[in-house]
């Protein structure tokens, strides 16, 4: 299992893009979480197979329909035990 820290950048807070990332992760069997940070960006922590991450990552740069994406950067990390995928 992988795991990877992405922090998504532009209209990404108040478009239900934490919710819509929640719904994506779990259809692609992900854990991990979704939060707002203080800059107005979105921090996700995601944890799963090779594959999986990279179609979340590709789904990341779309986003909700209301959602306006500018940026998403990907770092690797040490694979983590979460618990299924949760909004913070």
């Amino acid at each position: 299992m992988l795991a990877a820290k992405f922090i998504v950048s532009g209209k990404v807070q108040g478009v239900f893009y934490r919710a819509s990332t929640r719904e994506q992760a779990l259809q692609l069997g992900l854990s991990g979480i979704a939060r707002n940070l203080a800059d107005g960006r979105v921090e996700v922590l995601a944890g799963g197979s090779r594959e999986a991450l990279a179609a979340f990552e590709r789904w990341l740069w779309n986003g909700p329909a209301a959602a306006q994406v500018e940026a998403v950067s990907r770092e690797d990390m040490a694979a983590q035990a979460w618990r299924g995928f949760v909004i913070g």
